[in-house]
């Protein structure tokens, strides 16, 4: 009897007090802190591990083994392919939209817009990498529609994740195309809208669309459902849209 009595209090305390695994996409990297501060609030035993990295590789390791609970992925395609194998689940939900804006460390004339890009003084862009990264692929798609990509193509640098691109377009670029999130963070708010940065008209690429899933290492988990939960939450949408995002 005192066994399971033992048993009983190890497993409760573990639901209260564990650690869970969270994959995050990069973009997500400058609200993450705010957001975990904010679920802790609630949740203060829970101590959230965070991995941050491009989506596409992100959905890689988690199908060869990474031990990820649960996965905030940049666009819905990752997560969708995670419950189609499945990996994960839950059916991926949109948790927030995404938006691109185009920033410089240098004032620039933002009266042209995307066209600004096509500029001589302009000889390196940076871009997130379309092929892992849906800030990269949303970047390409609004470049073609505004009908300069031939002009401009030869000057993208890449960045494997939209962190690094923002890391490209301050101090390796003369210009980027990043996700709008990273300009409300602390670090980025010595640039100024209309100086340093404009958001891209979003008519120009499909909404960026993110989803979020709970992987099927964490059945049963309480608290990474608590996590999941909280992330669908009033609370955190506030948050989201604090930091630039579209939100329902």
């Amino acid at each position: 009897m005192l066994k399971k009595l033992v048993g009983t209090i190890l497993i409760s305390s573990s639901l209260i007090a564990g650690n869970i695994n969270i994959a995050v996409a990069a973009n997500v990297s400058y609200a993450i802190d705010d957001l975990k501060k904010e679920f802790n609030k609630i949740y203060p035993n829970t101590k959230v591990r965070i991995t941050i990295g491009g989506s596409g590789k992100l959905t890689a390791q988690i199908k060869n083994g990474a031990p990820y609970n649960l996965f905030m992925s940049a666009n819905m395609k990752y997560p969708q392919s995670l419950y189609n194998d499945k990996v994960a689940i839950t059916k991926p939900i949109i948790y927030a939209r995404g938006s691109l804006a185009i920033l410089s460390s240098k004032k620039q004339d933002f009266s042209k817009g995307i066209e600004l890009l096509k500029d001589k003084s302009i000889t390196r862009i940076a871009i997130a990498n379309p092929k892992t990264a849906p800030y990269g692929k949303a970047s390409i798609e609004a470049i073609k529609n505004a009908k300069i990509y031939d002009k401009i193509k030869s000057k993208f640098v890449y960045g494997e994740s939209i962190s690094q691109t923002v890391s490209y377009t301050v101090t390796a670029t003369d210009i980027g195309m990043i996700a709008s999130s990273s300009l409300y963070s602390p670090q980025m708010g010595h640039f100024k809208k209309n100086i340093n940065w404009v958001e891209v008209d979003s008519s120009l690429y499909t909404p960026i669309n993110q989803g979020i899933v709970i992987l099927k290492n964490a059945k049963d988990n309480v608290e990474v459902k608590a996590f999941y939960d909280f992330i669908l939450s009033d609370s955190a949408k506030k948050i989201f849209i604090d930091f630039g995002y579209l939100v329902k």
